[in-house]
């Protein structure tokens, strides 16, 4: 096994044109999940991207859960999911968020963050942005809780994203145009 920081993950992840549609450019990320280094490599560079002072992980469904599950465990923080409708059995905050054709809603628990913690956003992809600043949104419903960092394996750059997310700070392991 190669130190994970040597590791080019990228080279793991694969291109599949015309996927979900034509002209879309899909990256698949299932060949770096395929493999043990090659994941075990993107837990260890995402998690040197986690600030210190971090307590919990608000982690976006579904592909942010396998990361956000992985670095939990692996830096001793909060596993926090954010969901979509109708999954989380307590009580919740909700916001609603506008897509390309329609909206869609996200939910996390109301009892899930304490008073001052520190939170990191994680996901996949940063893609146009809708997502994250929704999870944003739900973030700031709890009392005294900072979120100020989102993690992601990728950024989509000509999507632009990152502008919708002006109070966060980005940090991206693979920057596609």
């Amino acid at each position: 096994m190669q130190p994970p920081h040597s590791l080019d993950i990228s080279e793991y992840i694969r291109a599949v044109p015309d996927f979900p549609s034509p002209g879309i450019l899909f990256r698949d990320i299932t060949p770096l999940l395929a493999n043990a280094d090659a994941f075990s490599a993107t837990v260890a560079q995402m998690a040197c991207l986690i600030p210190k002072e971090t307590t919990a992980l608000a982690c976006i469904e579904s592909r942010g859960f396998i990361f956000g599950a992985a670095l939990a465990h692996q830096l001793d923080l909060a596993f926090v999911p954010v969901r979509k409708p109708g999954k989380l059995p307590a009580a919740t905050y909700a916001v609603e968020y506008a897509l390309e054709y329609g909206t869609d809603r996200l939910e996390i628990h109301q009892d899930a963050i304490e008073p001052g913690q520190k939170v990191v956003i994680i996901d996949d992809l940063l893609a146009t942005g809708g997502t994250a600043a929704a999870t944003v949104q739900l973030l700031r419903q709890f009392d005294r809780v900072e979120a100020t960092t989102l993690i992601v394996l990728i950024e989509l750059d000509g999507l632009k994203g990152r502008e919708k997310l002006p109070s966060i700070d980005v940090r991206a392991l693979i920057h596609y145009d």
